[in-house]
């Protein structure tokens, strides 16, 4: 196993040295350098190591990226830290110091934030290699917890308070969007959810997948919808569906009765995480809105309310929805920055604006929509959070 080779004095010597000298797109010149004086296959181990530690910080931040090992696939199905942070703390605060099986680790990263929540872990991977990276990022970080070689469905879940999996969500090197099509199978995870469990799963689930008495909580990272968790048994938080939005933590759970009207001085656009939970109303009762249609995730208001739960537009003018006069308007306004917004239409954007053609010093945010059987655009100005 590759990673093996870096765990020895030697191998940590060389990858320090491939840390240090890293640049991107310098990799090749490195493994030159470097083979001068080590070992070919350490040389190489430790520069593809330095590459991922260097995409790595995306997830887990510098501080931890720097320490940690990876594989590609590893890093690329690993939990951002701060989702696996929110998730640990809510297991934390329900079940203290519990214990928790996780079920196809991958290189650990919710094995860390677990161990960090003050629970005590055991990781199960199929992989070895990956399960290696796993190990030796606890001891990295200075974590308790063990890490062993396995199957997840071949594990004894009894003896842990709390089983936490993350199934394979990938078939032939392509993303899998069925839940019928996961690795457990979904039979198996239907299982686990009848106890104390906490599932993640893509944030596509359909909303009549999920099972009866188990929470499906959708979490966003910075405006991006990251996943959906699934919890149960003990960890069932009485509510069928939940929007979390990280990293300030808002969250809603509630999707109040909502009226339809005319477009108000606002348009709110909600965060992903509430538009895939079902509760956009959450955004109209939250600002004193409305939607502009029941069937499209857009609210719209006369005031301007500040709430994480979505983003915020002033309409400055309604638009008829034909290239030619979208084409005029972005001429007589200079706009030389457009950004298009879309619901309920057949548009792409990125073709669109080609199409509109902007050049100019102004920008400008166009959003298009439907309402009722119209498509209908709106020249807007985005509000700063």
């Amino acid at each position: 196993m590759t990673l093996t080779l870096l765990l020895d004095p030697i191998g940590s010597t060389v990858l320090a040295e491939a840390c240090s000298a890293y640049a991107p797109g310098g990799e090749l010149k490195l493994v030159e350098q470097l083979r001068r004086r080590y070992d070919a296959a350490v040389v190489t181990a430790a520069v593809t190591q330095a590459s991922l530690r260097h995409r790595a910080v995306a997830k887990f931040g510098a501080e931890d990226a720097a320490r940690m090992y990876f594989t590609p696939d590893g890093l690329e199905q690993a939990t951002r830290s701060t989702v696996g942070t929110h998730r640990a703390a809510r297991i934390a605060a329900t079940l203290p110091g519990a214990s928790v099986v996780d079920l196809g680790c991958g290189i650990g990263g919710d094995l860390i934030s677990a161990a960090r929540a003050g629970l005590r872990v055991t990781g199960v991977e199929r992989d070895p290699e990956t399960a290696a990276a796993a190990r030796a990022n606890l001891a990295a970080l200075g974590l308790a917890g063990e890490v062993v070689v396995g199957d997840a469905e071949a594990q004894d879940v009894t003896q842990y308070e709390v089983v936490f999996a993350d199934p394979a969500r990938r078939a032939d090197g392509r993303r899998v969007f069925d839940h019928n099509a996961y690795s457990p199978p979904w039979s198996f995870i239907s299982e686990l959810l009848e106890r104390t469990a906490c599932v993640k799963v893509a944030p596509g689930i359909p909303h009549d997948a999920v099972p009866a008495g188990v929470e499906a909580e959708w979490v966003s990272d910075a405006g991006e919808v990251k996943e959906a968790a699934l919890w149960s048994g003990k960890l069932y938080g009485g509510t069928a569906r939940r929007a979390t939005l990280l990293p300030g933590g808002a969250t809603v759970a509630a999707a109040p009765e909502a009226v339809e009207g005319p477009v108000g001085r606002y348009i709110y656009e909600p965060d992903g995480a509430v538009v895939r939970a079902g509760l956009v109303t959450a955004v109209a009762e939250a600002v004193g809105g409305w939607l502009l249609d029941l069937r499209i995730a857009y609210v719209t208001a006369d005031a301007l309310v500040a709430t994480p739960l979505a983003s915020v537009y002033e309409v400055i003018e309604e638009l008829p929805y034909r290239e030619k006069a979208l084409r005029a308007w972005v001429r007589a306004q200079g706009i030389g920055t457009l950004e298009i917004k879309k619901r309920g239409v057949d548009v792409d954007p990125a073709v669109l604006r080609k199409r509109l053609a902007p050049k100019g010093a102004a920008s400008a945010t166009l959003i298009v929509t439907r309402i009722g059987r119209d498509a209908v655009a709106y020249s807007c100005r985005r509000i700063p959070a």
